[in-house]
């Protein structure tokens, strides 16, 4: 059923919505980075559970086929908008474009970067440029989006961030890992503000997950290290504890939490789903 005043929101879920999960029945989601990767297995996760999902990047229609194609496999109901997360007007506009379509904004899910980050080359080779676009993409860029559904979150004295990071930021190996320990910051930084409010705000960390870009970066360390690419995928393998490459589903799942209700009491945190990779201890 639609809302009266918003039909694109749903009252109550379709059969078989929402199964097994908590149900996002009612909510408005926005994921950027939602057409590609874990961003599409966010999105087609959240509209299974009866969330109204807008997906944001600059391509309109990678996201306007990644869109037709979820909504056949949920029923559920996925809005594409173009928007570039450098841009601050960009981003309002985006936001406030959805708030006006849908009503409110519950569920900020911020995935829209550059994967494995633009430098991972020595110091003597890398380009600063690149490390400052980096940081404007991933950390400015979640944070222009955070700071856009913050009035509307604050008004419903309710809301629920969640921001993929990513395990360069607990290792040393690529300097672009500096952007996702700027987003544990900032994550922290921001509960504090926002937790008053009923927002909660965290972070998940993936690991070597099964996407269009991993096989990318298989083939980069190969040529770098002079191996083949399977090669590269065996190490990693061999070096997590479950012995596998994780699904982008399994990450969708962990975020579709953070984005419930029952996450209330969780916020200000930073999860690794990365099979046992990780193997700092964090307190």
């Amino acid at each position: 059923m639609n809302h009266p005043q918003n039909p694109h929101v749903r009252d109550e879920p379709a059969a078989g919505e929402g199964a097994g999960s908590e149900s996002l029945v009612g909510q408005v989601a926005i994921v950027t980075g939602g057409g590609l990767g874990i961003g599409k297995a966010v999105t087609r996760a959240l509209a299974a559970r009866g969330a109204t999902v807008v997906i944001v990047a600059r391509r309109l229609p990678l996201l306007e086929t990644a869109a037709e194609q979820l909504m056949k496999e949920t029923g559920g109901e996925i809005i594409p908008i173009s928007a570039d997360t450098t841009d601050t007007e960009s981003v309002r506009h985006m936001v406030e474009t959805t708030a006006a379509l849908l009503g409110r904004v519950d569920i900020l899910v911020n995935g829209a970067a550059a994967p494995a980050g633009l430098v991972r080359n020595d110091v003597e080779e890398a380009d600063p440029e690149a490390l400052l676009a980096d940081l404007n993409t991933k950390v400015i860029g979640y944070f222009r989006c955070i700071q856009a559904v913050a009035p509307h979150m604050r008004r419903a004295n309710y809301g629920r961030i969640v921001n993929i990071g990513g395990l360069t930021g607990r290792s040393s190996h690529a300097l672009s890992g500096m952007r996702n320990l700027a987003i544990v910051h900032m994550t922290k930084a921001l509960s504090d503000q926002l937790g008053p409010a009923g927002i909660t705000i965290n972070t998940v960390h993936p690991g070597v997950v099964e996407t269009e870009h991993i096989h990318e970066l298989y083939a980069k360390n190969a040529a770098a290290e002079g191996i083949t690419p399977e090669q590269v995928e065996q190490n990693f393998i061999a070096k997590t504890p479950v012995r596998r490459v994780l699904s982008a589903e399994e990450v969708a799942d962990a975020i579709s939490f953070f984005a419930s209700r029952r996450s209330g009491g969780i916020t200000g945190e930073s999860l690794g789903i990365d099979g046992g990779l990780t193997r700092g201890i964090f307190l």
